[in-house]
């Protein structure tokens, strides 16, 4: 019988400002009408998206929101859902806050990120007694400060608690912010010695393994992707690599095998917003790994999550069950 799913660490609430355009230093630019506040992070938007893809799956919560208005926010939006489980959730202190500005020039999205309590997030609040489920799924590494803080045996005080959640009996997944510098670096690879399920974009994949997969002319390169995955293998990921990107999914196995997919078509006018479209790509793909799904299928799921995530502004109000998300590619099939 499924255990489920737990996840662990950033618990933010964002607010979402949709901008005529990004402006460059200096510039002025217009925010537009349908300023949203939703929960966002690692947790809230992926705890979320599981719940919806299927309620009777059993979730579990672990992080740290605020005795603020932020707070209340989280509590009251997950706990409209049966599934959930909210008791390892710790009010403290401030909440985690993002100012997402999106643009309705390209779509695309810029984060100012506020830590708050999150920075403050480490093993101390797991009790492990408590955690239920098969998998657990933690980050994001390099937006959590006391899991990044290193640890003189493992590397990184991440990379400690990844290991004792496998002591625990649990497969591990991660995932990573999008950061220029030198922290990937330092931070990645300690942690993925220690991770069954890797999901990330393919820029954090081409900072942590070192191969180019876009370059400054925004151009794509599928052909370095089997490199990626299998340099992340090698660096420890015992089981699933995955690598997202707008043009669609790549993954390898725990036997080597590779797989490729392409984007849905959707048509001219569908995407409202991108802020949560990674987080839902990552739980299809966790929701394909709990249910046994072979790779493909869990990344053909993926690529349908993200694209009904795109249907909507904030992280989480496009995402439907499972049964109506694969439908979106019988609707719009898919690229390639």
């Amino acid at each position: 019988m499924s255990k489920g799913i737990v996840l662990a660490g950033n618990m933010i609430v964002d607010i979402t400002y949709p901008i005529e355009r990004y402006p460059a230093e200096s510039e002025l630019t217009t925010v537009m009408e349908g300023i949203e506040r939703s929960t966002g992070g690692l947790v809230c938007n992926v705890i979320t998206d599981l719940a919806k893809l299927d309620e009777t799956l059993p979730l579990q919560a672990i992080g740290l929101i605020g005795e603020d208005s932020e707070g209340d926010l989280v509590e009251e939006q997950l706990g409209k859902m049966k599934n959930i489980d909210l008791s390892q959730v710790v009010r403290t202190g401030k909440s985690s806050i993002t100012m997402v500005m999106s643009s309705r020039e390209n779509k695309k999205r810029t984060f100012f990120q506020y830590h708050g309590n999150n920075a403050y997030f480490d093993e101390s609040y797991m009790d492990w007694d408590c955690v239920k489920g098969d998998i657990i799924h933690v980050g994001y590494i390099l937006l959590l400060d006391a899991l990044d803080a290193e640890d003189e045996v493992y590397g990184t005080k991440m990379a400690r608690l990844l290991k004792h959640a496998q002591e625990h009996g649990l497969k591990t997944s991660i995932d990573v912010v999008t950061e220029t510098g030198n922290r990937f670096m330092k931070l990645v690879p300690p942690a993925l010695r220690y991770t069954d399920y890797c999901v990330i974009n393919e820029s954090e994949a081409q900072q942590v393994t070192g191969v180019l997969l876009r370059d400054a002319e925004d151009r794509l390169y599928p052909e370095h992707m089997r490199e990626a995955l299998s340099k992340m293998r090698e660096m420890g990921v015992s089981t699933w690599a995955v690598i997202h990107c707008p043009e669609g999914g790549y993954g390898m196995d725990e036997a080597g095998n590779y797989v490729e997919l392409p984007s849905l078509k959707l048509p001219k006018g569908y995407i409202k917003g991108s802020v949560g479209a990674g987080d839902a790509f990552c739980a299809g793909v966790l929701y394909g790994a709990e249910k046994g799904y072979r790779l493909r299928e869990a990344i053909r799921l993926g690529i349908c999550a993200a694209g009904a995530s795109l249907s909507e502004q904030n992280a989480t109000d496009g995402m439907r069950p499972v049964s109506e998300v694969l439908k979106l590619g019988e609707l719009y099939g898919f690229f390639g």
